[in-house]
């Protein structure tokens, strides 16, 4: 068995979403003077590699904590689109390519290369985002949930953020943010364990999402 990590790190110089509170650690217990370490987090909900629930727009949606752990894990697919220019748009053509893999997976990845600017100015950028008839595809389909490598799945300056409305208002979809190491996956079906932090009325949660793979 292989596990590849596909979460970036905290830390406290760490990209965040713009406008959101930047991530602050703080050591909270010493060995020094107390016998031991303990780090104190002050990091929002939707920090780092993480994942969004319904909750996160809509005050009826479903909460991560109410979602069984099942929810979390699955076959995952990975979809290249590393080709693709910034602002480009990822279409169907992408999900025909692989249409039987595609079909049989819970959970869809989209690998843009984009983690390669995380930590830089260039990651709220223009990156690429997935069509509304993807999303559509990922709902019609019963997908467990969609990931990717950039800071969101919306464009960074669309604050009406229509693809996350219509994936977080159809049923208990979610979706991954700012995953990396994508590359080192291949194009077959792996498995997905994305585990979120369990809080109470979790509107989303940093993930530690790893994909598991036969050797």
């Amino acid at each position: 068995m292989k596990v590849i990590d596909l979460t970036q790190t905290i830390c406290k110089d760490m990209p965040v979403f713009p406008g959101t509170a930047p991530a602050r650690l703080e050591v909270a217990n010493t060995f020094e003077t107390d016998g031991f370490r303990e780090t104190m987090f002050h990091i929002t909900s939707h920090t780092g590699t993480h994942m969004d629930a319904p909750y996160h727009l809509y005050p009826e949606g479903t909460k991560l904590d109410e979602m069984p752990a099942e929810q979390f894990v699955g076959k995952a697919l990975v979809i290249d689109c590393r080709d693709l220019q910034a602002g480009d748009e990822i279409g169907m053509a992408r999900i025909e390519k692989v249409k039987e893999l595609a079909d049989a997976a819970e959970f869809l990845l989209f690998n843009t290369g984009w983690d390669k600017n995380w930590g830089k100015e260039e990651y709220f950028g223009n990156y690429p985002v997935i069509s509304m008839e993807i999303c559509r595809y990922a709902l019609d389909s019963g997908k467990k949930g969609v990931g990717f490598d950039t800071i969101g799945i919306d464009p960074v300056a669309d604050m009406l953020l229509p693809r996350h409305k219509m994936l977080l208002g159809n049923g208990d979809m979610i979706i991954m943010e700012n995953l990396t190491n994508l590359d080192k996956i291949g194009g077959g079906l792996f498995t997905l364990a994305a585990l979120p932090l369990k809080y109470k009325e979790a509107d989303g949660a940093p993930i530690r999402a790893v994909a598991i793979m036969e050797e």
